[in-house]
């Protein structure tokens, strides 16, 4: 198991092959248009991570673009709504196709209001995340160690998350809703970005 830091993005040849890669981001803050992307962390399940650092000036990155979109690679987020929408901001594109273990984690487990990364994985995987370094400083120059272990963690276990998921969803009868309500995640992400952050389209007011 190890961690990779690239500048700027993605070697040639990372992540090639892979089926599905768990994804996650880092940035300045959780405002979408006022706080940059610095970094986006990608794993294929295999127990490396691979970290790419944005000096924030340009976000001229081909090979994580091109994983991104790749329609023969399913995207693992947790919580994908805030990720897609700052990748489709700062760098241009729509990532797809999706999955996202919090909306499997409310479809699948309502027996709890618990669903984010830290409550999911200690319960079904028995993992305890640590959230140390959440809000820490992204922007830095130079990412420290701690930094660096805690956005791996953030996409190590995603893939063991969806196929526990997916067996619970399974088990409900909603596997066929997560997958239409993963479809629709990007167009929601591009609402966010458009000015629906905080509005409920679909509600009657």
């Amino acid at each position: 198991m190890a961690n990779f830091v690239h500048q700027g993005d993605l070697p040639d040849g990372a992540l090639a092959g892979a089926q599905a890669v768990a994804v996650d981001s880092e940035t300045m803050g959780l405002r979408i248009g006022r706080d940059p992307l610095c970094v986006v962390q990608l794993s294929d399940g295999g127990g490396d991570a691979h970290l790419v650092q944005f000096d924030r000036t340009t976000y001229d990155a081909p090979n994580l673009k091109r994983l991104l979109t790749d329609p023969k690679v399913v995207k693992i987020f947790h919580f994908g709504r805030f990720d897609i929408a700052m990748f489709h901001l700062h760098l241009g594109v729509l990532a797809q196709p999706v999955y996202c273990t919090k909306i499997a984690s409310k479809l699948a487990r309502t027996y709890t209001d618990r669903h984010g990364l830290k409550d999911v994985t200690k319960e079904l995987l028995g993992v305890d995340l640590s959230k140390a370094q959440q809000s820490s400083d992204w922007g830095a120059a130079k990412l420290s160690a701690e930094q660096v272990a805690y956005a791996a963690t953030d996409v190590l276990y995603l893939h063991a998350l969806r196929d526990r998921l997916d067996q619970m969803l399974a088990r409900e009868g909603r596997d066929g809703l997560a997958r239409a309500c993963f479809e629709f995640l990007p167009h929601r992400a591009i609402l966010d970005v458009a000015g629906w952050e905080d509005v409920d389209i679909f509600a009657h007011s």
